[in-house]
């Protein structure tokens, strides 16, 4: 890879990873509009690990809390809605959320790979689910913060989160939609969908290294590393950003450009 691909490939990782647009479909744009070979999978995995970083390092105070809560929490019952102990509480919904998206990756992983990459279907997800973002963000002004989530919220979102697996959903969009739709606040959606993306994120790149350890390949670190600081980076100002710019404006920015990105692929691709 030359410099402009390694660096325009970082800052498109770190920032569609977080924002509701859809990685894939921008990732679907680079080789449309250049004439790049395929980044990798070295390079994949370390631009997704620039984005875990970059998350758990925003959250790092919230997710010290929440490891010291869960392990008490392992000791008893801290899992009731009126629980004093709040961090532990959602710590164990980010886990139990995280079930129905390993689920269905495990079993729908071929499939999806497979069929269902085509821009066409990309354009349909980004269009169809950045309506149903609009609709969300529109329908409800409700104050819950992601500390006053349920059980049953957390699962609904769970489930959302599973359908990030059709192209074109996007993995923030489809939770923030969820959690928006369940009545909590833009900022308290966008936390929990931040906080969801680390184990999937873990997950993901943990499949991807055994993928690595199965078929070794030569490594340019210099260029994995460039890779991880700017998608980190990037990922950092992107979550740091998106929760003061949607506190304020809220998801309809998000929903047009998610519609005329659709509407461009479907006329790039038709």
């Amino acid at each position: 890879m030359d410099w402009l691909q390694v660096v325009v490939l970082s800052l498109i990782q770190g920032l569609t990873e977080f924002l509701p647009v859809s990685s894939s479909a921008h990732l679907i744009l680079v080789p449309a509009l250049t004439d790049w070979n395929d980044q990798g999978l070295v390079f994949d995995v370390a631009v997704h690990l620039g984005s875990l970083l970059a998350v758990v390092f925003y959250f790092r105070h919230d997710l010290q809390r929440m490891a010291t809560s869960w392990i008490k929490s392992l000791r008893g019952n801290t899992l009731r809605e009126g629980s004093e102990d709040p961090d532990a509480r959602l710590a164990w919904w980010v886990l139990l959320a995280t079930i129905p998206v390993c689920v269905v990756g495990l079993v729908l992983h071929d499939v999806i790979e497979v069929g269902m990459r085509s821009p066409i279907l990309i354009a349909v997800g980004l269009i169809g689910f950045g309506l149903l973002l609009g609709y969300a963000d529109w329908h409800k002004r409700a104050g819950r913060s992601e500390y006053q989530l349920s059980l049953r919220d957390a699962m609904l979102i769970g489930l959302a989160q599973a359908m990030a697996l059709f192209p074109g959903t996007s993995r923030s969009g489809i939770t923030i939609t969820a959690a928006l739709l369940l009545g909590l606040s833009r900022e308290g959606a966008a936390r929990f969908s931040f906080l969801l993306s680390i184990p999937v994120i873990v997950l993901a790149s943990g499949l991807e290294i055994v993928s690595l350890i199965q078929a070794p390949h030569d490594i340019d670190w210099l260029s994995l590393a460039v890779g991880v600081l700017l998608s980190g980076l990037s990922a950092y100002l992107c979550i740091h950003y998106f929760i003061a710019f949607i506190k304020r404006i809220g998801m309809q920015p998000f929903v047009v450009y998610r519609i005329v990105l659709g509407l461009w692929l479907l006329w790039l691709f038709w």
